[in-house]
């Protein structure tokens, strides 16, 4: 589902910074070589994620789920001199490309790829993050908050991807859609939350920015 006009979303990401060449780049290689190219985060959003992470200016970020590298590479824009950016995704078949675009963009050296399950890595990284990226299986995103949250400290952002997923949280819920059903609740959570302020924002497939209290 497209909420804006493709008029209207041309005229944002033109009238918002210019996408860095690296990127482009990254774009280009991922539509030829890889699945599900729809998966990248793309000029606009990428965009605010390196905005938002150079308010932040984080220390150490958390990215769970890389693809190809972009919103990696987006987030890295903002760390702190000597920071670390640790990065988890299921696929190992992503691995290279992501390590070579890492390298390519100059932050190479201050991003940790994880491959495995985000669940069973995330309690073993001994490291507290100032901000975090949720951006993987959308089935697991209420369990992920529940390893997250005790690895931050009060100020920490949370970014939330997919959140409206295609419209399908104002539709008439499917028994059989698992997915928009977790999302529904995962919304809903970060609402209520004792432990978080959260907004909504209707960016892309719906970004969700919450601040650790």
């Amino acid at each position: 589902m497209h909420f804006l006009s493709t008029l209207l979303e041309n005229y944002i990401s033109d009238n918002s910074q210019d996408e860095p060449d690296i990127l482009k780049e990254l774009t280009r290689e991922t539509h030829l070589k890889v699945i599900q190219p729809r998966m990248l985060t793309g000029h606009f959003q990428g965009r605010v994620l390196s905005l938002l992470s150079k308010i932040v200016r984080p220390k150490n970020i958390l990215e769970i789920g890389t693809y190809t590298g972009y919103s990696a590479i987006c987030l890295a824009e903002g760390l702190q001199k000597g920071g670390t950016l640790h990065t988890i995704d299921v696929n190992a078949e992503l691995f290279d490309i992501q390590r070579k675009y890492f390298d390519k963009s100059g932050y190479g050296t201050h991003i940790k790829q994880h491959v495995g399950n985000a669940l069973n890595i995330i309690p073993e990284l001994d490291t507290t993050f100032d901000l975090v990226f949720i951006d993987a299986e959308k089935k697991e995103y209420l369990n992920y908050l529940d390893v997250v949250l005790p690895k931050t400290k009060t100020g920490a952002i949370l970014l939330s991807d997919n959140v409206l997923w295609s419209g399908k949280v104002i539709e008439a819920l499917d028994p059989k859609d698992k997915t928009t059903k977790i999302l529904l609740e995962y919304n809903k959570a970060l609402k209520e939350h004792p432990k978080l302020e959260t907004v909504l924002l209707p960016v892309r497939d719906g970004l969700t920015l919450s601040r650790v209290k």
